[in-house]
């Protein structure tokens, strides 16, 4: 469905301390993706922990049915949309700001 949250990453400054604290606080399944990135999963929803982030957010992205699309009415609306990323079973997402600079995601699961 369109505009439910299908993703969030956490930008963090240390990756492995997350994970313990994450792991820790919520109990969440925490799998190693290489780089010290890890990918965690709660009962709803997946969840990206990424280190060497000094933004310390944890952003969300929402689903949407056509990204690119969505990435122009986003500018339409005054907001901003970075480049694409992603694909295969992933999908493709895009980092976006609104009209007030607060920073979310759009999500394209795929087909």
């Amino acid at each position: 469905m369109a505009g439910e949250p299908t993703f969030l990453e956490i930008g963090v400054p240390d990756g492995g301390r997350a994970r313990t604290f994450y792991e820790g606080l919520l109990g969440w399944q925490v799998t190693p993706r290489g780089n010290d990135n890890y990918l965690l999963q709660t009962p709803t929803i997946q969840v990206g922990l990424h280190p060497h982030d000094d933004t310390k957010i944890i952003e969300v992205f929402f689903s949407v049915p056509d990204l690119d699309a969505a990435m122009k009415r986003v500018v339409e609306l005054g907001g901003h949309a970075d480049e694409p990323r992603g694909g295969g079973e992933f999908g493709r997402f895009a980092e976006c700001t609104d009209d007030q600079g607060v920073r979310f995601g759009l999500h394209q699961p795929p087909a």
